[in-house]
């Protein structure tokens, strides 16, 4: 967590003004960026991968460390900002990571990688799915997000913020939530607070066909209203007594956010075996 004594420092020098249409929130404290690259357990023999370059302040903390850095920055107004840094074993690519084609940004990384990032709200869920479902070269992630969506990202079952995002990433790996960051600490203030997640990605955690894992669970939470029984029926286009016959060891009439991802893994081994 972080340190209450923490000098928080949010300053402005480039001349820049963040822009809204890309979520941009800009934050220069390099106690805090050094810690982010800390949670994302970066040494000097990985490869990271930067979603948002922004002013170049967390490629700066991440370039420090890592063997070599492929950082990502939509905003074209900050490439002589970011080129001017002469960041060692840094390399920028100006287009947007989430319509960019996964194969070719990991031929730009050549090896296994990690994720590091300080992720507008917009594109928090999206980027995540492209990685996880996509990559088989991803090691792990780590990302500041806005504090509601971390508890998403962590949630278990049962409760009002376990859903889609909860399983799938409990599925694909173990996440956490390393660190709390203030609003204050960003430029321009932004009306929520943040926190840092880190997901350790592995492999073949659970035996079934990542695929149908993925439309169980997806057409499971269709409606949150609906129970488990109805929102399969739907999503599968089976009966509910067929469903009910294969499923006699689970209460269908319960929603979908009571069933833990080793229940679901469970229901997609019997439904779509």
């Amino acid at each position: 967590m972080k340190n209450n004594n923490e000098k928080i420092k949010v300053s402005h020098s480039k001349g820049i003004m963040p822009k809204h249409k890309f979520g941009q929130n800009f934050i220069s404290d390099t106690n805090l960026l050094s810690a982010i690259v800390r949670d994302g357990e970066v040494t000097p023999n990985d490869t990271v991968l930067e979603i948002g370059a922004g002013e170049g302040a967390l490629t700066k903390e991440i370039s420090k460390i890592a063997k070599k850095t492929v950082s990502f920055e939509i905003d074209n107004d900050l490439k002589p900002i970011l080129l001017s840094q002469n960041l060692p074993n840094t390399q920028f690519v100006f287009c947007d990571a989430l319509k960019e084609d996964l194969e070719k940004i990991e031929s730009l990384l050549g090896e296994e990688y990690k994720i590091i990032a300080n992720l507008p709200y917009y594109i928090t869920s999206p980027l995540i799915f492209k990685f996880l479902e996509g990559s088989e070269k991803l090691l792990s992630m780590t990302i500041m997000v806005q504090k509601e969506v971390a508890q998403r990202i962590v949630a278990k079952e049962g409760g009002k913020d376990y859903g889609i995002l909860s399983v799938m990433i409990a599925f694909h790996g173990d996440a956490k939530i390393t660190r709390q960051v203030s609003r204050k600490m960003f430029f321009p203030v932004p009306n929520v607070d943040s926190a840092v997640v880190n997901i350790k990605i592995v492999k073949n955690k659970f035996d079934v066909n990542k695929e149908n894992f993925a439309k169980i669970v997806k057409g499971a939470f269709s409606m949150r209203r609906k129970t488990l029984l109805n929102n399969l029926s739907t999503a599968l286009k089976m009966s509910k007594e067929e469903i009910q016959q294969k499923l006699t060891h689970f209460d269908t009439n319960r929603r979908a956010e009571s069933f833990s991802v080793q229940e679901f893994v469970e229901i997609t081994k019997i439904l779509l075996s």
